[in-house]
């Protein structure tokens, strides 16, 4: 992904007039307020429906029909996919969060920057987390050169992160960081207890061109930060998810080619709950303008499926992508369902909908979705230009009413706004 431009950002957006936030699209109305199966009123084309956020709130993440949202100086909870926000609580942090999940029990899980926390209440109460290293020491972040900039420590660019393992929830993620909010070590996360002990599960060495030197994607010079005894270095982590067929976890990463070596990996990983241990094994490492720089990692029937952000140099090699799990390294053995034209970070499978976006700055379009409704036969893609130039990212799964929930990001990643789709039927 490209470094964006620090200009308008989701805190500054937050902190405006509400009207703002839900004026664009429906002007006057509460996109959220009224249970309507009047779909009449909402924007739409051949493909799907779409809204843009309830007045005044940023809805950070959904599932089934519960919503976790934030606004300045206050968290909420909805239990009834967002039509009403019964729960909240004080949160003076509230612009700074960059990751929240709604686990299976309840529980939400959510950061500010560098710091971790956890409700269990419904909101009524909120504690702050310490993550446990893989020695079982505490984890405790670095002291920032810039406290401004303490590090992206666990916002992630997926918008799923549990998993049923064999009948149990898993919350498994890595971070997406050192391109602004400063320097961070790159880790892989998990937790198999509803979020109230999160662990490390795999740590990437540490990687000279993001030492913390105060910058917003750190530099050359300053603390070296990551496990110095891992030889695999990279900038971030695309994508982490799980294949119920062989048990097992997938990763990429990003994003460039170092004296020291590939960035863009791609990572295997097997959980034994019995010894609480993990086993990695890098996979697949690559150049940046090929397929395996990479996210929107899905597994559908044993079948793998990713779309690729290839942007470096020419000729790309990138579209969306289809293969057995075990034939990811050999490119002759991968079909590919579609070539958008342009980069894209995020994709998310669902009932047979494939809904992706574009990379602003590479794209001709203002706002670009990649979509097909019948798994990958037909394809479509549209420009909501109303947005402006965003690219969506951090796909939810459809809550209880049939939305998808996507982050808009000013650039390529840096916070503004987010919205709904709504897929219409194949």
């Amino acid at each position: 992904m490209s470094t964006p431009r620090e200009q308008l950002t989701r805190r500054h957006f937050l902190g405006t007039s509400s009207a703002i936030a839900g004026g664009l699209l429906l002007s006057g109305s509460n996109a959220f307020a009224a249970k309507s199966n009047d779909m009449s009123k909402y924007p739409s084309n051949d493909h799907f429906w779409y809204r843009r956020q309830p007045s005044g709130k940023f809805v950070d993440t959904q599932r089934d029909n519960k919503a976790f949202a934030y606004a300045d100086g206050k968290i909420f909870l909805s239990e009834d996919n967002g039509h009403t926000w019964p729960h909240s609580c004080d949160f003076a942090d509230a612009r700074h969060i960059v990751f929240s999940s709604i686990l299976k029990n309840g529980n939400i899980l959510f950061s500010a920057m560098a710091k971790l926390y956890l409700s269990t209440d419904n909101l009524k109460t909120y504690k702050q987390i310490t993550v446990k290293d893989i020695d079982g020491s505490d984890y405790v972040p670095h002291k920032p050169k810039n406290a401004e900039r303490p590090g992206w420590y666990f916002h992630n660019l997926t918008g799923v992160d549990t998993f049923d393992v064999k009948g149990r929830e898993m919350l498994v993620w890595g971070n997406y960081c050192n391109v602004i909010d400063g320097a961070t070590p790159v880790n892989i996360y998990y937790s198999t207890d509803s979020g109230q002990t999160v662990k490390i599960a795999y740590s990437f060495g540490q990687n000279p061109f993001n030492q913390d030197d105060g910058s917003p994607s750190g530099g050359k010079t300053g603390t070296p930060l990551g496990n110095a005894d891992n030889p695999v270095i990279c900038r971030h982590v695309h994508c982490v998810t799980y294949n119920p067929t062989e048990d097992a976890f997938y990763a990429c990463t990003g994003d460039f080619d170092r004296p020291q070596g590939h960035e863009c990996h791609w990572l295997r990983g097997t959980y034994d709950s019995d010894n609480d241990k993990w086993d990695w094994k890098v996979i697949v490492s690559d150049e940046p303008n090929t397929r395996y720089k990479s996210c929107g990692i899905n597994f559908v029937d044993g079948k793998l499926y990713w779309i690729s952000d290839a942007n470096i140099k020419k000729p790309f090699d990138r579209g969306v992508f289809c293969c057995d799990p075990a034939d990811l390294p050999n490119r002759e053995k991968h079909t590919c369902l579609y070539d958008p034209g342009v980069e894209s970070g995020a994709m998310l499978i669902q009932d047979g909908v494939m809904l992706a976006a574009h990379c602003s700055p590479a794209s001709p379009l203002s706002t670009g979705i990649i979509i097909s409704t019948d798994m990958g036969k037909t394809w479509a893609q549209y420009d909501l230009k109303e947005f402006g130039r965003r690219s969506p990212c951090r796909i939810n799964r459809m809550n209880g009413d049939g939305w998808f929930r996507l982050d808009l990001r000013e650039h390529w990643v840096t916070p503004s706004e987010m919205f709904f789709i709504k897929p219409k039927k194949a």
